[in-house]
């Protein structure tokens, strides 16, 4: 015979048991977040590059003004999303394209430049209430704890600096705090990882190992993101202190000469560098090659020239209208937060925790699945706690790693 009270009790009991588990599993996940959250806020969280100084500029982008990151030719950056990605500081580059190495060139360069910088200076006194400048290590957590973003300011290429090695300091008092020493193609300072039109590798010219030497004196940063291998290892035989990477990955995970080898992480490490890990999909994953979009990348290349060569910024500009259009017709699959984290994994494996950091070229490039504008920087917290990163090690990333090189750039300083 049935026994009905018992069948009832069992289901009684077998429901229970479901919703006791289902809430406990979901009061799991809330803490989870919680503690995600937490420890995401608790740190101070840095961005060492984005070009979004080049939006402000030719395109009078408001900071202020909260954008979409799904248009490809919007921004990923502004001061809400900054909030809301929780996101303590950013280094503001001053990008200046390489152009003829003349006096004419020189003087153009400049005038960009402190247009770049001027930018970032005009956003932080237009909204004081939201974000500050920041020049020290201090700054940066003294400005977070006023519940406010820090601005600091990089200059990536040293082009405009010509021959003069004089406007290195008035680059310094303007707030630059690094000097990306060359960009996509070779200069005066050094050759670059993508320029070789000349097969030889020549590295840090003599002018540029005076520069190295400025930069030391006055507590800029030297950052060898975009240098050539020899130009790597020549400009840490001459530097006094220690250098950066501030937008850049691991070779041996994706072969691209922006990448660093393993050889150059170790050197990194020896120097007491450190490797900001950056969200350009070509350096985070080998793409697949498209026939279609190569071709029609060529076509543009054939109209306009070279874009390092350009040297009116109208006609950049519309170079870089038709690019957008181009990559939105071809669209390339874009590297996974998780693919990114797998170089944050190779670097502290192969050389340890405190050398690796976060600069996410953001506008100028950098966009993962997953972590696509700075609002979902928070991902990158959860994905390193999935991954087992303690507390400590997480600070170290976020900030830690960077303002320790930071502080022993300006201890070793010697300014007159």
């Amino acid at each position: 015979m049935v026994n009905k009270a018992g069948i009832l009790f069992l289901s009684f009991s077998l429901v229970f048991l479901f919703f006791f588990s289902s809430c406990s599993k979901e009061k799991k996940a809330d803490v989870a977040e919680t503690e995600m959250m937490d420890i995401h806020n608790k740190v101070l969280t840095v961005d060492t590059h984005c070009d979004t100084p080049m939006l402000m500029v030719d395109r009078g982008y408001d900071m202020e003004e909260l954008h979409s990151s799904e248009d490809m030719r919007r921004g990923k950056i502004d001061l809400p999303r900054m909030k809301k990605g929780g996101l303590d500081a950013e280094f503001f580059a001053a990008y200046v394209g390489q152009g003829e190495r003349t006096e004419q060139g020189y003087k153009k360069a400049k005038q960009r430049a402190d247009l770049l910088i001027k930018a970032v200076h005009d956003m932080c006194d237009q909204y004081p209430l939201m974000v500050s400048l920041a020049t020290t290590p201090d700054d940066a957590y003294r400005i977070e704890k006023e519940g406010k973003i820090a601005a600091f300011i990089g200059m990536e290429n040293g082009y405009p600096i010509g021959k003069d090695l004089s406007l290195i300091e008035e680059f310094y008092n303007k707030g630059v705090r690094y000097i990306t020493l060359c960009h996509s193609s070779d200069n005066d300072i050094c050759d670059s990882s993508t320029d070789r039109r000349e097969p030889e590798d020549k590295g840090l010219s003599e002018f540029g190992k005076k520069v190295v030497e400025e930069c030391n004196r006055l507590g800029i940063m030297v950052d060898i993101s975009h240098v050539s291998d020899q130009s790597f290892f020549d400009v840490l035989e001459h530097t006094s202190a220690p250098v950066i990477a501030s937008h850049s990955s691991v070779r041996s995970l994706c072969d691209h000469p922006r990448n660093l080898s393993d050889e150059m992480l170790k050197a990194l490490a020896e120097n007491g560098g450190v490797i900001q890990i950056c969200f350009v999909s070509s350096f985070i994953k080998e793409e697949e090659s498209s026939p279609e979009l190569q071709k029609e990348l060529e076509a543009l290349e054939e109209k306009y020239g070279a874009y390092s060569e350009i040297n009116d910024e109208a006609v950049k500009e519309k170079l870089r209208e038709e690019y957008m259009k181009v990559m939105e017709k071809y669209p390339r699959p874009s590297a996974t937060l998780e693919e990114m984290v797998d170089h944050i994994d190779y670097v502290k494996n192969l050389i340890g925790v405190d050398h690796v950091g976060i600069g996410t070229d953001f506008d100028g490039g950098g966009g993962l699945d997953g972590c696509n504008d700075v609002s979902e920087m928070p991902n990158i917290t959860r994905e390193l706690i999935k991954r087992g990163y303690t507390e400590e090690e997480i600070e170290k990333i976020w900030s830690g790693n960077l303002m320790r090189v930071f502080k022993k750039v300006v201890e070793l300083s010697h300014q007159e």
